[in-house]
């Protein structure tokens, strides 16, 4: 990419973010600056603004590729503003778990950032949709959404991983499960007390690999299910995720699709989606293949436990 082939709409939320990742998001800007490139920063006041942002750099001829400095939130709705555009976006890693950068290759260093804006290797993203919601990584049902559900409303601008112990604490504790329905692709596969996850990306918090198989260019989503009814069997099934041996386990059903539908005769099923709470069931969750260009750097792999520990840390 040229400074001649348009300016870069440089889109950041200036919520997100501990202080390290905001000195890379700096050092890359004045990078392109140096460069010769024009960078037009945006801050975000809202997670629709960072969409209206992204959707107006979508249908600017001027604009040559999108930046998204942010969490998942941010990055989700920036995706979502590009949905069907060519511009390629390049995501900056600002927030709490980066679930879906660390699944693309970033890592802490500034220097990553750059070798893959000049090498300007792209790959499709697909996109998920919840209800005609847009997600990029994961979206959780059951105690997953409980605990996110706690955790935004006690949020108070950027959180860490620390801000998630007591609502762990106490989802843990408390937590009763309940029976929901699983249709893949028009087909039950599952009906009962559990966990479920459907996502694009393989690794979930904390680098947890529930969705082993997961690509998130495929076309496809994986979806996994935790048979589960009480303490004893989550914590069995935390530990063998942990080992990554869940999906051999009889207790565990381990599937890909395009459409799925979950629903429950429990109106009180919280869900969440990229980190943030999710609408409430019934819902229906549909692939939206190649839907994104994404910068990513080549050969990459999944950030590992160190980058996410030097994150948390700020």
């Amino acid at each position: 990419m040229k400074p001649k082939d348009g300016y870069i709409a440089y889109i950041e939320n200036p919520k997100s973010g501990a202080s390290g990742s905001k000195v890379i998001s700096r050092q890359f800007e004045q990078y392109l600056a140096k460069r010769g490139f024009e960078v037009r920063v945006n801050l975000t006041r809202s997670l629709a603004d960072a969409c209206r942002l992204a959707t107006d750099a979508a249908v600017d001829y001027n604009c040559s590729m999108v930046v998204a400095a942010g969490g998942d939130g941010t990055v989700r709705e920036i995706a979502h503003g590009l949905e069907g555009s060519e511009k390629p976006l390049l995501i900056i890693p600002c927030g709490t778990e980066n679930l879906l950068a660390n699944e693309l290759g970033f890592d802490e260093k500034i220097s990553t950032l750059i070798r893959t804006f000049d090498a300007g290797f792209t790959r499709p993203l697909d996109l998920g949709s919840i209800n005609n919601r847009c997600f990029t990584s994961i979206t959780g049902f059951g105690f997953d959404g409980e605990i996110v559900k706690r955790v935004s409303e006690q949020r108070q601008g950027h959180i860490d991983h620390f801000d998630y112990a007591w609502p762990i604490w106490r989802t843990f504790w408390n937590y009763k499960f309940e029976s929901m329905r699983v249709e893949v692709d028009d087909e039950e596969i599952f009906d009962g007390p559990g966990l479920v996850f459907v996502g694009n990306i393989s690794r979930y918090a904390i680098g947890l690999e529930i969705l082993h198989d997961a690509d998130f260019g495929d076309g496809l989503l994986d979806i996994c299910i935790y048979k589960c009814a009480s303490q004893i069997h989550l914590i069995k099934h935390s530990l063998m995720t942990i080992v990554k041996k869940h999906s051999k386990c009889r207790d565990v059903i381990y599937q890909q699709g395009k459409n799925i539908k979950i629903t429950s005769p429990n109106k009180n099923i919280r869900t969440e989606m990229d980190g943030d709470p999710g609408p409430e069931l019934p819902v229906e969750i549909k692939i939206i293949p190649q839907a994104v260009n994404v910068m990513v750097p080549e050969i990459a792999k999944p950030a590992g436990m160190r980058t996410r520990i030097i994150r948390a840390i700020g």
